[in-house]
């Protein structure tokens, strides 16, 4: 019996030293974690990998951490030519989607879903809009508020330019691909999310969309063929404007780049600060 016992203690001081796996890395000891993350690309995923990168750079204080958005083509493009370890993408850069060809040589790892919303301004009466009116106004057809229930009022379409996730996903689902205006006296293109938001908010007869972390104080996002955008709309299945967000790393992610997608993917982030920004877990779409 006292070998038994001296066994067993032995074996858990051993379980202690070893630490517990998490999606390859050391749990134990992720304090140990050293290395370069440089992350470029999806301005969309931008909140949910800044806070990633912060809670992360805690618990890993010898790592190297950086964040930065510009749009998810970006995110790709910058881990083929080595000047970031790891890409984000509002799709799965690693197939083609309308427009893009597929990048080769990269793993995608799946982090979240991003909910899409329409927007306008907040002092524009309009709360819906259905499929057909979001194609007319997006593709200028359509020019004045009047023909969609809010006032006499032209219309200002503001896209995201091209190369944009959001805009991806925007057009495949909430226009079903249709076709949208490029040019236009009242139309304009954003940069990024943050571009797009400060176009409506200074606007009250623009339009726009981006991902629902972003929508506050000068904007409010419409509901889409009359369902709200939200997590809970979203896991019933009735509201369809949303996309995976990916991490995408040349090769199979290795060494700090692991360990921080890793956390990123933990059911810690995935059910804490990834929710309160508004994301919705991987697992909690259909």
């Amino acid at each position: 019996m006292k070998l038994v016992k001296r066994l067993s203690i032995a074996t858990m001081a051993l379980a202690a030293t070893v630490g517990f796996t998490f999606g390859g890395t050391n749990q134990a000891d992720a304090a140990s974690v050293s290395g370069k993350v440089v992350i470029a690309g999806s301005t969309a995923l931008l909140p949910l990998t800044q806070t990633a990168a912060k809670e992360f750079k805690r618990s890993n204080p010898r790592v190297s951490i950086s964040v930065s958005g510009s749009s998810s083509i970006a995110g790709p493009q910058s881990v083929s030519k080595g000047s970031s370890t790891i890409g984000a993408c509002d799709w799965n850069a690693t197939t083609a989607v309308p427009g893009f060809s597929a990048f080769k040589g990269l793993s995608a790892y799946r982090i979240a879903v991003i909910p899409f919303a329409t927007i306008v301004n907040s002092k524009n009466p309009v709360k819906n809009l259905s499929t057909a009116q979001l194609q007319g106004i997006f593709s200028g057809k359509i020019t004045n508020w009047s023909k969609v229930g809010g006032k006499n009022a032209p219309i200002v379409v503001v896209n995201r330019k091209f190369g944009s996730g959001t805009r991806v996903n925007y057009n495949l689902k909430a226009l079903k691909g249709a076709r949208m205006m490029t040019k236009g006296a009242n139309y304009t293109e954003a940069g990024k999310s943050g571009e797009m938001v400060s176009a409506v908010t200074s606007n009250a007869n623009a339009i726009g969309y981006v991902d629902l972390p972003y929508v506050k104080g000068g904007i409010k996002a419409v509901s889409y063929n009359g369902v709200a955008p939200s997590a809970s709309t979203i896991r019933a299945g009735k509201y369809p404007v949303w996309g995976y967000g990916y991490l995408l790393t040349k090769g199979k992610a290795k060494g700090a780049n692991a360990a921080f997608i890793s956390y990123v993917t933990s059911s810690k982030f995935q059910n804490g600060s990834l929710k309160k920004l508004k994301f919705i877990p991987v697992k909690g779409a259909r």
